[in-house]
């Protein structure tokens, strides 16, 4: 699991931590920022073994997590609508609206002005909450590594639903506990037929204990739930609920792509187009498994 064996006393400037396997008791001062700082308590409290292999890898893991929670606030400030694939839209200087409502990067834009062009100009783009947590996680690490590493890594971003660049490091996991900068997903199992894209949401977790879910802005997880048990339907006898899904970047990874940068040959991914809007990572990846991509 991503992460390292910390017991932080931080008020003191002082903790453990399991860095290339060695425990490290005294590192001096990190200057944690005050996100970065709740951040490492909430690993802590979380009781379970995380190891890094450098402290570099440890700060890079907390300023992007930072940036995720940030990322994510901006978004739900912006101007950006919620829909489903077949209203989705985006800014044709910068990307191509495929016919399943995915957005294609143009080949002669650099892919971080594309990104940042989502925030810039949000008022012209539309889409779910799972392609949402994918623009947030992109966006992230734009703010964690160079525009220049990420132009290498991300040469073809195709946005649609969970779909991302391998290079991003997208995991989905079940487990017992999340961290802010995870996304997290409240299922709906009894969702109106009506209305099936209120069959779940995606929400980044934030570092005050809300959580931001495109088309909800913040909320508390009761507040979610409590909205999706309202749409549920009328012989529904399942009431929504936060699963133990959690979903989590390749910190590490990124942290080496963010430093040493690689030639890299244009690619095409592999990608499945399901037309099912607020998906779980997990099921979407369920659908590739499947084969039932184009």
């Amino acid at each position: 699991m991503i992460g390292g064996n910390k017991y932080f006393q931080l008020g003191m400037g002082y903790f453990m931590i399991s860095v290339a396997g060695r425990q490290i008791q005294q590192v001096g001062s990190l200057n944690l920022e005050t996100i970065e700082e709740e951040i490492a308590k909430r690993i802590h409290d979380a009781k379970t073994v995380y190891s890094y292999p450098s402290m570099k890898d440890l700060l890079f893991e907390l300023k992007t997590r930072r940036n995720i929670i940030e990322s994510a606030k901006e978004m739900s400030e912006s101007k950006v609508v919620f829909t489903t694939f077949q209203y989705a839209a985006c800014n044709p200087a910068y990307w191509d609206l495929t016919a399943a409502g995915g957005f294609r990067l143009r080949q002669d834009v650099r892919p971080s002005e594309a990104v940042q062009d989502i925030y810039r100009n949000s008022a012209l783009y539309a889409f779910e909450c799972a392609t949402a947590c994918v623009i947030i996680f992109y966006h992230a690490v734009l703010k964690s590594i160079s525009p220049s590493a990420f132009n290498s890594l991300f040469q073809d971003i195709y946005l649609y639903s969970w779909h991302a660049d391998p290079d991003l490091g997208v995991n989905t996991f079940y487990g017992d506990h999340y961290l802010p900068g995870d996304v997290v997903y409240f299922n709906n199992p009894d969702y109106s037929a009506e209305n099936p894209w209120y069959r779940g949401v995606n929400a980044v977790v934030l570092e005050d204990g809300q959580f931001f879910g495109h088309g909800f802005g913040i909320s508390s997880s009761d507040q979610i739930i409590e909205f999706l048990n309202e749409v549920r339907s009328p012989d529904s006898n399942q009431p929504a609920y936060l699963a133990n899904l959690v979903t989590r970047l390749s910190f590490t990874n990124l942290e080496q792509y963010g430093t040493v940068q690689r030639n890299r040959k244009f690619k095409q991914h592999i990608v499945v187009h399901h037309n099912k809007s607020s998906l779980s990572c997990i099921r979407h990846r369920a659908y590739l498994n499947k084969g039932l991509f184009t």
